[in-house]
């Protein structure tokens, strides 16, 4: 990875480019007051409404990551600015319990991290989505959570009083069976074998667990499905899904880059290809519709979701995104004075 990578905002009148070798991407933190911390989704693509993202920008480092566009918002790039100028969002936990306080609050389920990671390394020292976990807790509200992190080991025990209080279903996104590979295309990110391990130890501790193959990357990782399904099953995982790579404009020169550093060139061509050819051809790296997005066309997808259905089948696995039930009835209740001793 280059030390300065940035695409062209779209946003901003002008760009720089370094005419010299460029200065050290270094990390920067930057805090802020937010307004509000529930994000609503009304995406016929995700199965939640609600969203909680304690920072913007992801240490992960996700060549492919689809959030990255996002960070333009705030006047930074979305190559490395995205990966190493971090926004905090401080007052987290105050803004959720002065939501849940609200009458207009009904208890539905919290998605964490819909956006960028909730575990991201920030986390362990901040630890913002631990005390948003404690105040889910502490009114009984559901949360499905989905990271690539090992970071969520230091809360097992707030997830474990979720499961037995109210609901939660945690997600580990795994995508790829070999260290080092993941480690060329997500090289903050917790290494897979570890991941397979905090599934297992959130699974021993009651907390429902499931595995996400997301992203696909054809003529990449497609042919580590069964490998990936059954080590998550071995696990404790008793629930799956993936998604297809996305690419949007400013995501696409990223992962060129990235893949170009860590790939050979025929590999490299091999993946472009099929990404053409599963977007429906025609020279297309992305599909921006409803509905398409996160899926192919054609028989080479339909070739990758017959894997994933036969060995979900033989490993019992249930199949879908859902990070929890959302049309179940709450169990949703504000403390009385005992209670919130919790």
């Amino acid at each position: 990875m280059r030390p300065v990578s940035n695409p062209p905002n779209p946003w901003a009148s002008a760009h720089v480019e370094w005419l010299e070798a460029p200065p050290a991407a270094e990390l920067e933190i930057h805090e802020e007051e937010a307004r509000s911390i529930l994000a609503e989704n009304d995406s016929p693509d995700v199965g939640f409404r609600w969203s909680l993202n304690p920072y913007r920008g992801c240490f992960h480092a996700c060549a492919y990551c689809y959030a990255r566009p996002s960070h333009q918002y705030l006047g930074f790039g979305a190559g490395t600015d995205f990966d190493r100028k971090l926004v905090v969002k401080v007052n987290a936990p105050q803004l959720l319990r002065e939501r849940f306080g609200k009458p207009s609050w009904e208890g539905e389920l919290i998605a964490f991290s819909g956006d960028t990671d909730c575990y991201q390394p920030l986390e362990a020292s901040y630890g913002l989505t631990r005390r948003c976990l404690e105040i889910c807790a502490e009114f009984q509200n559901p949360v499905g959570v989905i990271t690539k992190s090992a970071v969520i080991r230091r809360d097992v025990d707030v997830l474990a009083a979720l499961a037995r209080r109210a609901r939660v279903r945690v997600m580990l996104s795994i995508p790829f069976a070999r260290d080092d590979l993941a480690r060329a295309l997500e090289p903050g990110a917790s290494a897979p074998s570890r991941r397979f391990d905090t599934l297992r130890l959130l699974t021993d501790a009651g907390v429902p667990t499931g595995v996400a193959i997301a992203p696909v990357i054809p003529g990449l990782n497609d042919p580590d499905i069964p490998e990936l399904l059954e080590r998550a099953h071995a696990a404790g995982a008793r629930r799956a899904f993936l998604i297809l790579l996305r690419l949007p404009g400013e995501v696409l020169p990223v992962f060129r880059e990235r893949i170009a550093s860590a790939l050979d060139p025929a590999r490299v061509r091999k993946i472009e290809h099929a990404v053409r050819e599963l977007r429906g051809g025609g020279g297309r790296m992305n599909d921006s519709r409803f509905g398409a997005r996160f899926r192919g066309q054609g028989p080479r997808w339909q070739a990758i979701e017959a894997l994933f259905e036969l060995h979900c089948r033989r490993l019992g696995l249930a199949q879908g995104e859902a990070l929890g039930d959302v049309a179940a009835p709450t169990t949703f209740a504000r403390p009385t004075r005992q209670l919130a001793l919790f």
